[in-house]
């Protein structure tokens, strides 16, 4: 598999946590606060890097950025829900009842 070079970050003035590539394109997970709840909304990886385990990552290291600022997740995207019904390390992070 060819490796992809990325730099993670919080843009807080877009309110999404990004994966940007060496090459300028971005992978992002959009979400919205309120208070000590982030509501994971929308992830969007550019079709030239789909398939290459970008959305995983970057779910990955936004559930750890939420995890180390002590916030509480609503995985408001079906692909954020899906990957941490099949991760069971990341229910610890999850909004108490919410469904799995």
């Amino acid at each position: 598999m060819e490796r992809v070079n990325y730099s993670f970050t919080d843009n807080r003035s877009m309110n999404q946590f990004e994966l940007k590539m060496e090459d300028g394109e971005i992978a992002f997970l959009e979400y919205y606060i309120d208070g000590k709840k982030i509501f994971l909304n929308h992830t969007e990886v550019p079709v030239p890097l789909r398939g290459k385990g970008l959305a995983a990552i970057l779910v990955v290291k936004s559930l750890d950025y939420c995890r180390k600022n002590n916030l509480i997740v609503v995985p408001a995207c079906s692909y954020v829900a899906h990957f941490i019904d099949n991760n069971p390390e990341w229910h610890d992070v999850l909004s108490e009842g919410y469904q799995m």
